[in-house]
């Protein structure tokens, strides 16, 4: 499926996908750094920057940890990746305690930087939700007040067919709902979804 925009864009918007296979190959500490750099540039809501992000390289002492974490059909793909990263928001403000509403929202800007990043860098970047949520805040020793968001795969790209058959289907850029179905000026109407 070739993926085409409506409108212009920049062509990396286009390129990043979340692909499934890959080749096992550890990734370098640097590497990761370079990822979560980009992380760290996201917006936030009075720059609170409340992303935080736990990981495991492939062939460390974490990695059973966090792969453990994952459920069967997720574990049956994320076992080739390079590393796994368990992302994290901070539900209040640092300058008065309170409540931050928008915490995962800018949790997800930065979660979008990393991506973008390492579509640059011709990595494999895929989130999920397919964990065990309860187990990655108690195994991780996630504090109250932060809120396990998601989990993230990254890896040097693999061959389809070496994914279960099922997935091997599955693994190409997927479409994106026209705009007419997300988008209205003014108030909400029938048509969004």
């Amino acid at each position: 499926m070739e993926r085409r925009p409506d409108h212009p864009v920049d062509p990396l918007f286009i390129r990043r996908w979340s692909p499934r296979a890959m080749s096992g190959e550890p990734l370098s500490e640097e590497e990761l750094m370079t990822l979560f750099e980009a992380a760290r540039w996201a917006p936030s809501s009075y720059n609170n920057q409340p992303w935080r992000f736990l990981y495991a390289r492939r062939g460390t002492e974490h990695w059973k940890l966090f792969f453990d974490l994952l459920y069967e059909g997720n574990q049956a793909w994320a076992k080739r990746a390079g590393a796994l990263i368990v992302a994290v928001s901070k539900e209040t403000f640092d300058y008065n305690g309170r409540p931050s509403i928008t915490h995962s929202f800018d949790a997800g800007a930065a979660w979008e930087n990393l991506a973008l990043q390492g579509t640059v860098m011709g990595l494999v970047v895929h989130a999920m939700q397919g964990f065990d949520y309860g187990k990655a805040r108690t195994a991780l020793a996630i504090p109250d007040g932060y809120r396990v968001e998601a989990m993230i795969a990254v890896g040097r790209p693999g061959r389809k067919e070496e994914l279960p058959p099922q997935l091997q289907e599955r693994e190409h850029p997927s479409g994106r709902k026209p705009l007419s179905r997300i988008v209205r000026e003014g108030v909400w109407h029938h048509d969004i979804e």
